[in-house]
């Protein structure tokens, strides 16, 4: 039996009470199946009732061991609504986090099919690599980049999955893995030695454009390094603590996504996208190309 039928299997006969249950609560078993039958099969999932932070959180779980059959090894996490605008979308004051796993972070100047999941968009974001386990203790940016060894510029390709993705709330987003799909990451910039060298990296980060533009050049989207929780590296210090709520910790290797420096935007077929980091030292642009 394929994944998918499987999948099916788990959950059929559940789209309709997970679409219009009429009281919120962690998600069932099935309902959990019928969702990653439709991650699977790439097609909309119907949508499920708002959520708590607690049933989110226990959804993202049962989704997350139905990922993990599939996709295999955890190669890293992201912190998703860490923009104020992203987070007035999904009605929430707060961010969320998922899971990364292998083969999602693809190389700069990808070709990635415009129907890469269900609800495809794409966005400007951020990866960082963790140096060493001390990060779980970091609370400040500074602190975060002792024990980071790499900033690398992204393309996030999210996939909302369900068929009415504004009707989510900010634990339904954590719920569907906050839409973890695939991505494509550019030339890393290594952290540098000395203090004063870091500190000037964190003023870049922070007062950096990232620009979003098309093959012609023309500007799609825009977002300052500030607009991440006004310093990109927050994102880093809030997922430490909040994975350690689950008893999560980051480890030597790991990457972690920052979150969305520009709003979510459909990709179409023929598109080409291009981040640039304007201010910041070393940022080498970032590319990613619809089929």
């Amino acid at each position: 039996m394929t994944m998918k039928q499987s999948f099916t299997a788990l959950g059929a006969g559940l789209a309709l009470a997970l679409a219009m249950g009429a009281q919120a609560q962690c998600l069932s078993d099935g309902e959990v199946g019928v969702l990653a039958s439709h991650y699977s099969s790439k097609t909309p999932a119907p949508n499920f009732p708002a959520l708590s932070d607690a049933d989110g959180a226990c959804t993202r779980a049962k989704f997350n061991v139905l990922l993990a059959s599939s996709l295999g090894k955890v190669v890293g996490y992201k912190a998703g609504l860490t923009n104020p605008a992203v987070q007035k979308r999904f009605r929430t004051d707060k961010p969320v986090w998922g899971k990364l796993y292998e083969g999602m972070v693809q190389p700069s100047g990808a070709a990635v099919p415009a129907a890469f999941g269900a609800r495809p968009l794409y966005e400007a974001d951020m990866l960082v690599r963790v140096k060493d386990a001390a990060i779980n203790h970091a609370r400040t940016p500074y602190e975060v980049l002792q024990h980071i060894d790499q900033v690398i510029p992204f393309i996030e390709l999210p996939d909302l999955i369900v068929q009415a993705p504004p009707q989510l709330n900010g634990p339904g987003v954590a719920a569907i893995n906050v839409g973890a799909r695939l991505g494509v990451a550019g030339q890393p910039i290594a952290v540098p030695a000395t203090r004063g060298e870091r500190y000037a990296l964190l003023d870049a980060l922070e007062r950096m454009e990232v620009q979003l533009t098309n093959d012609k050049g023309e500007l799609l989207a825009s977002g300052k390094g500030s607009d991440i929780l006004g310093q990109p590296l927050n994102a880093v210090v809030w997922l430490a603590q909040a994975l350690q709520q689950e008893d999560i910790t980051l480890q030597p290797g790991d990457l972690v996504s920052l979150g969305s420096f520009s709003p979510l935007l459909p990709p179409r077929a023929g598109l080409g996208v291009t981040a640039t980091y304007v201010g910041l030292p070393g940022a080498r642009p970032v590319q990613v190309h619809f089929k």
